[in-house]
């Protein structure tokens, strides 16, 4: 029962020490099992890549509000960033980018 728990505050993206304080298991048992998690998944992606060969396509686009007199892109109010990849004819891996950093 546990493990269902601790698995859907990994999900939820809860640290470690809140898990261990729901939990009443120590931070280091709940650091090892998110370290095993984090490795299962990370095989997982590289075992069903399909980013491995050929040509990828990568756009950074910002959605949201209509822009209104002002800023344009990155600096324009309310509009989301999103980073994508395609590789033709298959799959397509969108994210929406929490933090985004300006190069100069």
């Amino acid at each position: 029962m546990n493990s269902v728990i601790i698995l859907r505050l990994f999900l939820l993206d809860i640290e470690a020490i809140k898990v261990s304080k729901i939990t009443n298991i120590s931070r280091q048992a709940i650091n090892r099992i998110y370290r095993n998690i984090r490795e299962i998944i990370s095989i997982d992606c590289e075992e069903n890549s399909v980013f491995e060969v050929g040509e990828i396509e990568l756009v950074e686009r910002y959605f949201g509000a209509r822009r209104i007199k002002g800023k344009r892109g990155r600096g324009a109010g309310g509009k989301i960033p999103v980073f994508g990849m395609l590789k033709r004819e298959c799959k397509v891996y969108i994210q929406i980018v929490k933090t985004v950093l300006y190069q100069i």
